[in-house]
This record gives structure tokens, sequence and C-alpha cells, in this order.
């Protein structure tokens, strides 16, 4: 990609291709000497994330590794990795992969220095003001994928084990101080998780853009980046190696969550509680539920969807927005339904209960009640 920019909205953002090789420079701008490297168990052994290490023990700043990371990462894979931070006297951690190894990374680094329990610190209130803010560790975060936007959030999502809720612990100090987005990172992803996390992009985007919070920079800002996802996510997924495609993924995905400040709504509120239970892919949960919202939500939203359509060059308002994204997903091989996804004999009712007590219920444009949530559900599956 032709694109190389170095942005500072909402943090220090380096952007473009080939750009992993200023990570060591990036920890020394974030004030550390011995960062911990935190991936999936996935990444952990694929050539991109021997490459990063090669590049932090070359600059004398050591090769650790920490990758016991869950697909949904949980309070005990960020117990393991504080212990791998403490026992290393690590002074910084490089935030490396997808959604679950930035979002536990953030986590790591964020209480390694607290006294209290995670669940403390959840984004509720002013529950963030708990922390001891000056034993934060820094972040230097490095998406290999494109869809959460982990890399530029303020908050990690971790799921409770014995609860079976997605938590979201915020903190501002855990927004990375630096960001290398480099699409080259992107170009080995399995095609599955180019459609899934790309999709996670256009949901964050979508229900940013529609929540009814008044925040019209972060409108703006949706409302672009879902053009971006429809423009890009099929070429990328068809051609891995258009580095341009890529790179607007990796900006669409930014962009979400930039935007979702504004609020998200029933597509997380239904899938963080699939996936906490059952254990799905959170961008390919969203992308399987967001048809199903989207006529839920239509009569608070037609107008409004009717405009972005028009804006990203969709005939038809809502009813050809609504086609377009039934074309995305059939086109990416996105299940049709829940079950397609692998969830079998679900809770329906315990379903509903935790959609409905999820932080994203209260940003959905139509109130979300329980038989909301359960009629929603049954059509989802």
């Amino acid at each position: 990609m032709a694109i190389t920019a170095n942005w500072s909205y909402p943090t220090a953002v380096r952007f473009g291709a080939g750009r992993i090789a200023e990570l060591a420079a990036a920890c020394t701008a974030a004030r550390m000497s011995r960062p911990l490297l935190i991936t999936d168990r996935g990444l952990a052994g694929l050539p991109i994330t021997a490459h990063a290490l090669d590049l932090l023990d070359g600059a004398g700043l050591g090769r650790a590794l920490f990758s016991e990371v869950d697909p949904n990462p949980t309070e005990t894979n960020l117990a393991a990795g504080i212990a791998a931070f403490t026992d290393g006297g690590h002074d910084g951690v490089v935030a490396f992969g997808g959604g679950s190894g930035l979002d536990l990374a953030k986590a790591v680094a964020f209480m390694a220095g607290q006294t209290r329990p995670v669940w403390d610190f959840e984004d509720v209130g002013d529950w963030w003001t708990r922390a001891d803010a000056d034993a934060i560790a820094p972040i230097v975060a490095v998406p290999t994928t494109a869809g959460t936007g982990s890399e530029v959030g303020r908050a990690s999502v971790i799921t409770n084990s014995e609860t079976h809720e997605k938590k979201i612990i915020f903190h501002p100090k855990i927004l990375p101080t630096v960001v290398i987005c480099d699409p080259e990172l992107t170009v080995g992803m399995p095609a599955a998780i180019t459609a899934g996390t790309g999709m996670d992009a256009f949901a964050h985007c979508l229900e940013a853009y529609c929540a009814p919070t008044y925040h019209p920079m972060s409108r703006g800002i949706a409302l672009e980046g879902m053009r971006l996802v429809a423009e890009n996510l099929p070429r990328a997924y068809a051609t891995p190696a258009d580095l341009e495609a890529r790179g607007h993924m990796m900006a669409a995905a930014a962009m979400g969550a930039v935007a979702f400040q504004k609020g998200l709504g029933a597509i997380h509120s239904l899938s963080h509680p699939i996936g906490a239970r059952y254990n799905t892919h959170h961008g390919t949960t969203n992308a399987v539920v967001m048809l199903p919202v989207l006529h839920f939500n239509r009569a608070a939203i037609e107008d409004a969807i009717g405009a972005a359509a028009a804006y990203m060059g969709i005939a038809g308002g809502f009813d050809g927005f609504c086609a377009f994204v039934q074309y995305l997903n059939t086109s990416l091989g996105i299940p049709a339904n829940l079950t397609e996804l692998g969830v079998t004999d679900p809770d329906i009712d315990a379903l509903a209960r935790d959609a409905i007590a999820d932080p994203t219920a209260g940003g959905n444009p139509v109130p979300l009640t329980l038989d909301g949530a359960r009629s929603l559900f049954e059509a989802c599956f």
C-alpha cells in the first residue's frame, strides 16, 4: 500500500506497509526497556511473531513472549499473563494480534500493578477511578487483523469463566501509547478470519452510526468506516495480498473503535453472551445476528440507514442496505444463522437475560426488552 501516515488521533498511530520495522523505536518512545509481547496461541509460532521478537531482541529489548490467550480471553488467562509479566520483571507490553490478544495484553498492562480484582474496574459509572493510574504499564499495540480496533480503545473485554459473562474493563490509560498499523501483517490471515474480523469492523461502524447518542464526530467517522469496509472487505477476502484493501480495512477497524464511544447496540448485546457461552468468533457472530437486528430496529433507523446507503452508493434505501449486508455475508462465507455457526441446544432465556444486562444494550435505537431479546435470538437460530 502506498499510503504512509503518522496520526495522533486518538493516540499516536504509525500507519503504513512495512512499519513493523519501527517496533523497537515505538517501545523506546513508550519508555519500555523490557517489554513482554503478548499474543494468542495461534499467532505465537508464526513468522510475523518471530520477526517482531527478532526486532525487539536485536534492539536489546529482550525476547519475551506470552501466548496463553483464549479466543474469548478470561480472568484465568489474565492471571497467567500477570504472573509472566511480574516474574519476568517487565516494564511494558507489546499487544500483538487480533482482538483477543490485544484485549488480554491491555488488561495485563493495566492489572499487573493493581491490588483489587479485575471486576472492580468494569465499565460502570466511575469504577475506573478505583485504579492506581500510576501503576499501569505502557502499551504498544500491533494489530494483525482488521476488526476490533482494540488498538485504539480504552477498554478490554474479558470473559468471566464462572458466570459466562463478557465484561468490559475500562480505564483511559489503557489506550496504547503507540500503535503500529502495518497492513502487511494481515496478509496471512485465513479467509474466514478476514471475513469475520472485517464484519466486526462493519458492525462497530453500523451500530455507532445508529446509536441515538448525540456525537456527530463519531457518526461521521462511522459512516466513512462503513464505506471503507463495503468497498474493501470483498477485495481483501478475494485477493489476500491486496495491500491497498488491507490498509483501508485497518483504517476502518480503528475508525469503528473510535466511533463506538457513541454507543453500540443489540448486535453486540446478542453476540457477547453467545461468544461467552459458546466460544464463537466475535466478529462472525456479529455478522450472523446483524440482519435480524437491523429489521428489529427498522422503525428507529430507516431514514438514517437510507442516508448511509446513498452515501455508500447502495440503491434502495433501507431494504437495499439490508440486501447489501446479506450479499456481504453470503459472499464472505458467513454462516446463515447461529445454528450453522455451531450453537446447539441454546438456552434462549438465559441468553436473553444476558443480552439485556449487557452494557451495549443501552445504545440500541429501540429499547431492548427481555421479550425483544428473546424474539431476536429466536430469529437468529
